[in-house]
């Protein structure tokens, strides 16, 4: 991979990095589960597409499948080398990424050996937004008020319960059944979710999680943490919660252990005159 991409993988312990990007600055971290004695499944990355444009990218491998840590490393590898080509054709950026999207589930589906991985994507271009769902991996764009701006649906039989309002957030990080992904790259029926495009207003930031943070903080929570102060901040400030609750189950509060992906990202906006 060229040394402008930010590619993590955190395979046995912590990563964490920061950088300029895309004509904004992000934070990005990952890392296994509390206590897990196999590698991270989780991979994150970030892929300039030009000078002006960031396409930010969450993959949570399949777990319970074998070689989900291969499938989510696959997916983003495929994704960037696809992105790649398309930037020295100059294709428009959302035709790249669906073509990207595709070229990934190809990859994975080439693994023939069961694997499979969540693939979340936010495209930043000036200061316009859009995200690409597959999987339960989420995104969401939350302004300095905390007003969520959008947020990704999680493709599972609670996600499709809460946006019928069957059931709400709260109920649906206690249910049985959360754990159940009905979407994945890597297979035939693989279906991309792709969301309306967004302009990014003054301190607006852009949040991608694995369900590692999903599942363990309440939405509210997760808006509280990152709508104000540095995102080096804000970041440290979810993590520390979300791996709190793994290990310590508390009443009334979600814990599941999982592997923890976080992408926040940010532009600069300045006053004129």
């Amino acid at each position: 991979m060229s040394a402008e991409i930010l590619f993590l993988d955190g395979a046995t312990s912590a990563d964490q990095h920061v950088a300029d990007m895309g004509g904004g600055s992000l934070v990005a971290y990952t890392a296994p589960a509390p206590d897990k004695s196999s590698e991270n499944e989780d991979s994150v990355a970030a892929i300039p597409y030009g000078p002006n444009a960031v396409v930010l990218v969450v993959a949570d491998g399949a777990g319970g499948l074998p070689a989900g840590r291969r499938a989510s490393r696959t997916a983003i590898q495929s994704l960037e080398q696809s992105l790649s080509s398309a930037m020295n054709e100059t294709m428009l950026l959302r035709t790249a990424i669906l073509n990207g999207i595709e070229a990934a589930n190809q990859a994975v589906l080439s693994l023939a050996n069961g694997s499979a991985s969540t693939l979340t994507v936010v495209t930043v271009e000036g200061l316009s937004s859009r995200s690409y769902q597959i999987g339960d991996s989420e995104a969401m764009l939350v302004g300095q008020r905390g007003r969520v701006r959008y947020q990704t649906m999680a493709h599972s039989p609670t996600g499709f319960a809460v946006e019928a309002g069957f059931l709400d957030e709260r109920a649906a990080l206690h249910h049985e059944e959360r754990h159940l992904v009905s979407n994945f790259i890597g297979t035939t029926d693989m279906r991309i979710d792709v969301g309306a495009e967004r302009k990014l207003h003054a301190r607006d930031t852009v949040l991608l999680a694995s369900d590692g943070l999903t599942d363990n903080l309440h939405s509210e929570e997760i808006k509280e943490f990152i709508r104000k102060g540095p995102m080096i901040t804000a970041i440290e400030s979810m993590i520390s919660l979300a791996r709190r609750r793994m290990t310590v189950e508390t009443l009334h509060q979600p814990s599941k252990p999982d592997d923890l992906s976080v992408i926040l990202f940010r532009k600069p906006f300045r006053k004129n005159g």
